[in-house]
């Protein structure tokens, strides 16, 4: 009797490798978008399907459909791009200073605030913009700002922005020669997370991404929880809340502290 080809289904032996091999990869699945998710996100509360969409790196469609609103389907109406902002002159910087008068009761005299809110001098001219903008539009939501930008027109956003990237950083670097955390330095490739350093400060910077060096820890802190519960979503491709759905409540605490004392 002639033996079954070695790749035929017929042999016991192919047929136990196939089994093998789909139980392996089955179980493998489990483990990684499953098991590990929810161990992960255990504290950020989310759904077995929403752990799942997290580390796939997607939003999660419980969360997307409860929204169902602009900000949902659109995070921002602000185009980023490299020639988003024009260049700065000193008109549109003097005129920024003249309208940054209503804000120094939070952003401070200098745009260094006291009170736990945005430091503003140095910071990214484009980031500053489209924040304003994203208040205005309704894609951030905050019952202290939308009131401030109501009425600003786009030429008034821009000469915000250009007055506070040109203020000095005045923040003296607390934490020179620390070791940043894993997460600051490498990310964490199995779950899904970048390297913050790779978008935010130093050679890494881009168009709207703010620095967050020297900013409040308790801002920094509740902006990561904003991002992880939702509650903020003015983000372009949801690249912070496929973020911060990974982080723990420690490591968000961490990140705090470290870029705050920068």
């Amino acid at each position: 009797m002639q033996e079954p080809s070695v790749l035929s289904l017929k042999n016991r032996w192919t047929r136990y490798s196939v089994v093998i091999v789909l139980a392996t990869a089955l179980v493998a699945a489990a483990v990684g978008f499953i098991w590990v998710p929810l161990a992960n996100n255990r504290q950020a509360g989310l759904s077995l399907w929403d752990a799942i969409c997290s580390a796939a790196g997607v939003a999660g469609g419980a969360t997307s459909s409860a929204l169902g609103d602009d900000a949902a389907a659109r995070p921002s109406n602000v185009i980023v791009s490299a020639t988003m902002m024009r260049p700065a002159n000193a008109e549109s910087i003097g005129r920024g200073a003249t309208l940054a008068m209503r804000c120094t009761m939070c952003h401070g005299i200098r745009g260094v605030s006291e009170a736990n809110s945005p430091n503003l001098a140095g910071q990214i001219e484009g980031a500053i913009y489209k924040q304003l903008r994203d208040y205005q539009s309704g894609h951030r939501v905050s019952a202290i700002m939308q009131p401030m930008v109501t009425l600003l027109s786009d030429r008034d956003m821009r000469d915000l922005a250009a007055y506070y990237a040109y203020l000095p950083h005045e923040r003296e670097p607390a934490a020179a020669g620390r070791t940043p955390p894993q997460l600051v330095s490498n990310g964490a490739p199995m779950r899904n997370i970048g390297a913050c350093a790779s978008c935010h400060g130093g050679y890494a910077q881009q168009t709207a991404t703010p620095i967050l060096d020297g900013e409040p820890e308790a801002y920094i802190r509740n902006q990561l929880h904003a991002f992880r519960n939702g509650a903020r979503r003015n983000d372009l491709n949801q690249q912070m809340r496929n973020v911060a759905r990974q982080l723990t409540d420690a490591e968000i605490a961490e990140l705090a502290a470290y870029y705050a004392a920068r």
